[in-house]
């Protein structure tokens, strides 16, 4: 037996999703038939490609050898035989960040025609591209939740995981601490995170039962409207952690991250071929990037763990 495409697009899934559970996902088969098809491919090649524990599936020698490989391979094979459909624009969907604007004028540079869509909603999102109402995205989503995309949209980590951080007022009693322990924002009123049905509201609930109290969540709004909120001293939020804040409002670390998120793009395949999606992947990461170092409160981690995460993904 010799290897075929749908093996090099299995082991590409593996490596860039990180764990055979979301492999499947993203390549719409089931985790046992994406197993035995490892299996198969390890017994072609004569040795283990990935070693499988609690953090995911991480590349042997062997394996990130023939990830390699097999990567080359594939933008070859696509920039032969395919091409993006005409269809008018990229639609473009993303997450409310800070680097949104920088983002779609790197955007531009790699894609002739996009257009851009911001939705605080990850599940909104995923449902988009499943549809056919957004070409690719830059999807935020728990770090342990799996983002359920449909078949034939493809993904790829940005980042594996970055702490979400939280925005007090200025004023505020915490806020001149290099970072904030949960259990201290036990009396405050909260701005609900937005997007509550991607379990942004339950990992706040969960975190905060683990910190000894349940948020007292005053406001709900979409993503960005809370920060007046905060200015003014009627309440605390969440946010990613390249948030700039605004006048009237800090941004500080949670003490241990009780909270985290993944970051990752996805794209329809039949809209984007394999080397446009990773040139627009690398203008993905670098924005975001670009925007950590920006950021006073979030650069010192970024500097520490980003470039580390980032090459590992």
């Amino acid at each position: 037996m010799e290897l075929e495409i749908r093996h090099l697009r299995a082991i590409c899934a593996i490596g860039d999703a990180g764990s055979l559970s979301r492999a499947a996902t993203q390549l719409g088969i089931s985790q046992p038939s994406l197993t035995t098809l490892l299996q198969r491919v390890e017994r072609m090649v004569g040795g283990k490609l990935f070693d499988r524990g609690r953090s995911g599936a991480v590349p042997t020698p062997l394996g990130a050898q023939m990830l390699q490989r097999a990567r080359l391979l594939l933008v070859e094979l696509e920039a032969f035989g395919a091409t993006v459909p005409v269809g008018g624009p990229v639609r473009f969907g993303s997450v409310h960040m800070e680097c949104v604007a920088a983002l779609f004028a790197r955007l531009e540079d790699v894609l002739s025609d996009v257009t851009l869509h911001v939705d605080p909603s990850s599940t909104g999102l995923a449902l988009a591209l499943g549809k056919g109402h957004l070409d690719a995205a830059v999807i935020a989503v728990d770090e342990d939740q799996d983002l359920g995309l449909a078949r034939g949209v493809a993904q790829r980590i940005v980042v594996p995981w970055v702490p979400i951080y939280i925005a007090l007022p200025a004023g505020h009693r915490l806020a001149a601490r290099p970072e904030v322990d949960l259990a201290e924002l036990a009396t405050e009123a909260w701005v609900g995170p937005p997007g509550a049905e991607d379990g942004s509201l339950t990992a706040l609930r969960a975190a905060c039962r683990a910190a000894g109290f349940v948020p007292r969540i005053r406001f709900e709004m979409p993503s960005g409207a809370g920060r007046q909120l905060v200015s003014t001293g009627k309440a605390v939020q969440l946010v990613e952690p390249t948030s700039q804040g605004g006048p009237g409002v800090v941004v500080r670390p949670l003490a241990g991250s009780p909270m985290r998120m993944r970051l990752v793009f996805c794209w329809r395949r039949e809209r984007l071929t394999w080397s446009q999606a990773s040139r627009v992947f690398a203008e993905v990461l670098g924005a975001y990037a670009d925007a950590a170092l920006a950021s006073a409160a979030f650069r010192p981690w970024w500097e520490e763990r980003g470039e580390v995460l980032t090459s590992a993904r």
